[in-house]
């Protein structure tokens, strides 16, 4: 996701206010795991995110615990924020992967288009982004993004 900040310019029930998700918490992105078994595992650095869809839906989690730090080190260094501002009226509540394109094991860049639902002060309504991801050092990185609506 590239916000600077948790406020989207643009809504799967997952997520929720911050420090509600505990290790055995549902994982906010949406696959069928624990947090701790999930997300969790790639925002305490002991596995890095094997594909581009991985480190969006790590990146989507963050944005639901406010992992901020998470966030700055999948960032590309071209492009990443010098910090990262959460908005506190606003609760992320799912995410839907729409379409991934390339970003395996075996290729260097890949795109993931989601939609990802949130409450801004109640107010029910979502970001539809299509993500660009590239390897820098080896690892996934968040690179760009184009807003789809």
């Amino acid at each position: 996701m590239s916000r600077r900040t948790s406020r989207p310019r643009g809504s799967a029930p997952a997520g929720g206010a911050p420090g509600r998700t505990t290790p055995e918490s549902p994982c906010p992105c949406g696959l069928p795991a624990t947090y701790a078994a999930c997300c969790g595992r790639l925002h305490s650095g002991a596995v890095a995110a094997p594909t581009c869809e991985a480190l969006m839906r790590s990146r989507y989690t963050a944005f639901v615990v406010q992992d901020a730090g998470y966030l700055l080190r999948t960032w590309h260094p071209d492009t990443r924020p010098p910090s990262v501002d959460f908005d506190p009226a606003l609760r992320w509540r799912g995410l839907d992967v729409l379409e991934t394109t390339e970003g395996s094991a075996f290729h260097t860049t890949g795109t993931v288009t989601f939609r990802a639902h949130f409450t801004d002060d109640g107010r029910a309504d979502s970001l539809h982004e299509q993500s660009r991801f590239v390897r820098h050092q080896g690892a996934w990185v968040y690179a760009t993004a184009v807003f789809v609506d």
